[in-house]
């Protein structure tokens, strides 16, 4: 780390945040870069560089000047793109496994719509954003319940319910929209 990187890093620890830009942006470039060959999307890519900056930002702290800090917040990056991957394999692997799990039914016609239904539901899931997308598939698909899916994604019973209620919602909408029979059919 050369002098000017210690400088910026004592200024946004001592509370001078508007030090942290001029602290990243000279790898502002090569993260994005690093980012999008970890994950093969540029959408990814843009949020994995995001969350490495901001978590940068918020676990200063734990820097050790004695590292490089650009290795630092590589570091970082490639362990965002990592869980991310992990999330985005669990999260296929549940809705496949939806998918070619047809429930029991009594009648070939309830289990076409059954399947009908579900499919729309997988279809639906693009609407929610990623923390309803986390907290729907993982109690109303998974059938975690609340305090479960909590502690699964490391917040609190409250933020599940009213992420879950929002999820719901969405869903319930998008499904409407799609499939405006199931309407008819109540």
């Amino acid at each position: 780390m050369n002098d000017a990187e210690k400088e910026l890093v004592a200024m946004v620890l001592s509370g001078r945040s508007e030090a942290f830009e001029p602290l990243v942006a000279p790898h502002r470039q090569a993260l994005l870069g690093l980012a999008y060959r970890l994950t093969w999307n540029p959408e990814d890519a843009r949020d994995v560089a995001q969350e490495a900056l901001f978590r940068a930002f918020r676990h200063l702290r734990r820097y050790d000047p004695e590292r490089s800090f650009r290795n630092w917040l590589f570091q970082i990056a490639a362990n965002e793109a990592r869980d991310r991957g992990r999330k985005k394999v669990r999260e296929r692997h549940v809705l496949e496994k939806l998918a070619e799990e047809p429930e029991k039914r009594s009648n070939p016609e309830d289990e076409r719509d059954a399947a009908e239904v579900r499919a729309g539901i997988l279809k639906c899931l693009d609407v929610l954003g990623r923390r309803e997308r986390e907290v729907f598939v993982l109690r109303d698909l998974q059938d975690l319940n609340i305090k479960e899916t909590a502690r699964a994604l490391g917040c609190s019973s409250l933020t599940v319910r009213v992420s879950l209620s929002r999820a719901r919602e969405k869903v319930r909408n998008a499904l409407r929209a799609r499939m405006p029979q199931m309407e008819e059919s109540r």
